[in-house]
């Protein structure tokens, strides 16, 4: 699949080292269409097919002039943050993100660290399907170098912005679920500079991963089972290229992943209540209105883009958000990167917890909750066009959003109907006061575009 995240397929099937090579030329010739020798860092998540796509994707780089700088095994915002870093044009990462291990993908940075934008994307991937490429002399090829500093570089990018010494005074303890994947060593080194007591699982980084590695509450029982075991104070689980966060709170219950992007912002929103402008928030249409009531009880304002993190990042440039991200675990501060990263979720939520020295249970019961439902499906031919007609059928009465397939919302309940840009299916997302209501929004949905049954 090629999209606005990257490219994402099977290994041996959709994704081979010549489909990866191949790839590695178009984005190597959309950076020279900016810049001569462009000079691109290079990191991947754990997966066992890492190194052939990394390999193939650098032989495509090189093949067309670009100059290579390889990361090794690495958070995609430690990548982001390496490009900065490192002053290159760009970044690329080796990681099909919560897919399981069959899956790998690449993901293309900006030089300052975000995904490029739809035009940008849809650039690159015509370069791919027009296949023309300009091979540069062997004099004219750059050298493959190597940089090992990606922990240090993501955590004096975070730890300047939280008030360590009040986490450490507190001495937390939490349980952290890697899934053996890229975030490890650098979750650690950060946990360890805020003094916080560590229960580490799985956090070699074999790409085996140990359950599914989506971070949702069916795959994390051993994590909300080791909080309540170690009598810790929070549970974070990463995907496995760190950029997404799920959180178990002190009494061992899943809180979910849209909890993440909410707290963080209910306590980014505080620490800035009362200065000077309207604070703004940005996530997207298939991410949960607890965000919108936190905003609005700190005298902030919601916008919302198209689902993607390149959406999200660029709203959030265009408007000088203060915090951004996504309900599926993505949190996006751009004191650090305008990158989803789970370093930063986990960094604001310890401070959160220090500041307020209350259980984290307690702060969650303070915020208003709604209950959120996904569902998807096999995409067919002609789907996505039934999507705008059926809805308005069936919800006449309601509020339409059309900027990424269609957002239909009420006062306090709302149901997203999507093609997803990371998998060849259709999302059904709703929110509403309680799970039958929410479930009752999907049910509609489905039965308005001739889906059940």
């Amino acid at each position: 699949m090629l999209s606005v995240s990257g490219l994402r397929g099977l290994i041996g099937q959709s994704l081979t080292p010549v489909v990866a090579a191949r790839y590695g030329q178009a984005v190597g010739q959309w950076f020279k269409s900016q810049t001569t020798q462009p000079h691109i860092v290079v990191g991947r998540d754990s997966r066992p097919s890492g190194p052939m796509v990394e390999m193939a994707m650098i032989a495509g780089l090189t093949a067309v002039g670009c100059r290579v700088t390889r990361l090794g095994i690495a958070s995609t915002p430690g990548v982001a943050l390496m490009a900065g870093h490192l002053k290159a044009q760009g970044g690329v990462v080796i990681t099909a993100s919560h897919n399981p291990i069959q899956w790998n993908g690449i993901k293309v940075l900006r030089h300052d660290g975000t995904a490029p934008t739809a035009e940008q994307a849809n650039q690159i991937i015509q370069a791919f399907h027009a296949d023309e490429v300009s091979f540069v002399e062997p004099a004219q090829m750059q050298p493959i170098e190597m940089d090992e500093s990606v922990v240090q570089v993501h955590l004096d990018a975070v730890l300047p912005h939280v008030n360590a010494e009040i986490i450490r005074q507190k001495k937390l303890k939490v349980v952290l679920d890697s899934v053996h994947g890229a975030g490890g060593a650098e979750t650690i080194a950060l946990l360890d500079a805020l003094g916080v007591e560590l229960v580490h699982l799985w956090g070699e980084p074999t790409g085996l991963f140990p359950h599914t590695p989506e971070p949702l509450e069916e795959n994390l029982r051993d994590l909300a089972q080791a909080v309540v075991e170690h009598q810790a104070d929070i549970g974070f689980a990463q995907d496995p290229d760190a950029d997404r966060l799920a959180v178990v709170d002190n009494t061992g219950k899943y809180i979910g992943e849209e909890y993440t992007l909410a707290l963080s912002a209910l306590h980014v929103l505080q620490q800035t209540q009362g200065s000077e402008g309207q604070s703004i928030a940005v996530t997207n249409l298939s991410s949960s209105r607890m965000l919108d009531d936190i905003a609005l009880d700190h005298g902030g304002k919601v916008l919302r883009s198209k689902v993607g993190e390149a959406n999200v990042a660029q709203m959030m440039q265009e408007n000088r958000a203060i915090i951004g991200g996504e309900g599926n675990g993505g949190v996006i501060w751009p004191k650090v990167c305008y990158v989803r990263d789970s370093l930063v979720g986990i960094a604001l939520l310890l401070e959160m917890r220090a500041m307020r020295d209350e259980p984290l249970d307690v702060t969650v019961a303070s915020v208003a909750s709604y209950a959120i439902v996904k569902e998807k499906v096999g995409i067919e031919p002609g789907m996505t066009d039934r999507i705008e007609p059926a809805l308005r059928s069936a919800f006449p009465d309601a509020q339409f959003d059309t900027q990424d397939g269609v957002r239909v919302d009420w006062v306090d309940r709302w149901v997203h109907v999507r093609s997803s840009n990371t998998e060849p299916i259709l999302r059904l997302i709703a929110e509403a006061p309680d799970k039958k209501a929410a479930t009752a929004l999907t049910q509609q949905a489905a039965e308005a575009m001739g889906l059940s049954g």
